[in-house]
């Protein structure tokens, strides 16, 4: 087995091969495919000299609290079928992420196909993220949305540089190149978008871009929403509202601070008169998003948390040493750490024997650093554990809010 950087010159056929295989590659997709690709970072896996796995990263960053820090967002593990269970996905996968750390990201992201595969690299679920499938006449806003502008695939550029300028809370993650939105625009076979370009020098502020199957009725499925202010966040609801004249269903994942059902006239009646229809009213919650720290003394020295002060000695374990080599610079973020949380927070390797011991996979201190879920619930139903008066204490001290990526790769 050969673990080497993806050459197109060379691999191509055999990558093709391998995704149709797995079911991801379309006829007369393959041109698509082929941009993706250049798009990432790709490593893949020969198997009798064809590569038979591949793992794509691409850089980017994640707001924490007000902060941005260098991420490495995984994109794409496949393995082929006669490649299974070989530890080619795992190893390549953990190749990738010490890459990454290499190359200066503080953490990593995944959207995962199932809890399971990522966390044997350290990968923690995150947070639920609510998509609503309503009526858009059934939205109660009051604004009169003014008439928009038109957005085509050819207008990437213009909308990747309004996903980049969008109010951005605690989780959100960006992408810098603009390939990335390019390729999402013209992955659907029909998408378009309506916005409003109100910046100094005309650029787009405020915008959705939308798919779907049936353009007459819907479902409409809003991909994603981008704005600067409570004005023009209004303002697109009301152009959504608009379109609920021929429009029976639009799905929209709900944005950070914003709960939808406030802005949903009688939604619950709704909910129940349309059971079971191609338009049912209704609300999915789903976690499908993992994160960990590649860099722990990284992340902290960027962590400031207003709400009082703790210090405690962390051991933490890290499962990606298993896949891999112990020469490796980089295998993974375990070790014995004396830990600072507040104002000004840091991790440094030791201990101090007059302080409270947590002891955690990197995976649920992920999860907790980020906000995920409480130190006292991750004691529940993950791989973490103290005295209980510091598990009260970092409940108290780590007091975010609900972490919203708002950009899927």
């Amino acid at each position: 087995m050969q673990f080497r950087d993806y050459d197109p010159s060379k691999d191509k056929d055999a990558v093709h091969r391998l995704l149709r295989e797995v079911g991801w590659m379309e006829k007369g997709k393959e041109d698509l495919w082929d941009a993706y690709l250049s798009a990432c970072r790709v490593l893949v896996a020969d198997l009798d000299a064809a590569a038979e796995c591949l793992v794509g990263t691409i850089p980017g960053v994640i707001r924490y609290l007000d902060h941005d820090l260098p991420m490495l967002e995984v994109t794409l593990v496949a393995t082929s079928h006669i490649a299974r269970r070989q530890r080619l996905a795992s190893t390549l996968l953990a190749r990738a992420l010490a890459l990454g750390a290499a190359d200066g990201a503080f953490v990593s992201r995944v959207c995962v196909f199932d809890q399971g595969f990522y966390n044997r690299a350290g990968f923690g679920t995150g947070g639920y993220e609510h998509t609503l499938l309503f009526d858009p006449s059934a939205l109660k806003v009051d604004a009169e949305p003014r008439v928009p502008q038109r957005l085509t695939r050819d207008d990437h550029g213009l909308m990747h540089a309004s996903r980049l300028a969008r109010l951005r809370g605690h989780g959100a993650a960006n992408y810098l190149s603009p390939a990335v939105t390019e390729l999402e625009v013209r992955w659907p076979d029909k998408g378009f978008g309506l916005g409003y370009c109100d910046g100094p020098n005309g650029e787009l502020t405020h915008h959705f871009w939308c798919a779907a199957d049936d353009f007459e009725h819907g479902p409409y499925n809003i991909r994603w929403l981008t704005y600067q202010t409570r004005e023009q966040f209004l303002e697109l609801m009301a152009l959504i509202k608009s379109l609920g004249d021929q429009v029976h269903a639009v799905r929209m994942r709900e944005p950070q601070g914003i709960q939808l059902q406030d802005l949903l006239d009688r939604p619950f009646r709704r909910y129940q008169i349309t059971e079971k229809s191609r338009f049912e009213n209704r609300m999915s919650a789903y976690a499908f998003w993992q994160i960990r720290v590649l860099d722990l003394p990284a992340c902290l020295a960027h962590t400031r948390l207003p709400a009082g002060e703790t210090r405690f000695n962390l051991h933490l374990t890290d499962p990606v040493e298993d896949l891999t080599d112990q020469r490796a610079p980089w295998r993974g973020a375990a070790g014995d750490y004396l830990v600072t949380l507040g104002t000004a927070s840091a991790a440094e390797s030791g201990s101090d024997p007059s302080l409270p011991t947590l002891t955690a996979s990197v995976n649920s201190f992920s999860r907790l650093w980020f906000g995920v879920r409480p130190a006292t619930g991750l004691a529940v139903t993950d791989d973490l554990s103290g005295p209980p008066a510091l598990l009260r204490a970092l409940d108290l001290t780590l007091r975010l809010p609900d972490p919203k990526p708002d950009w899927d790769f």
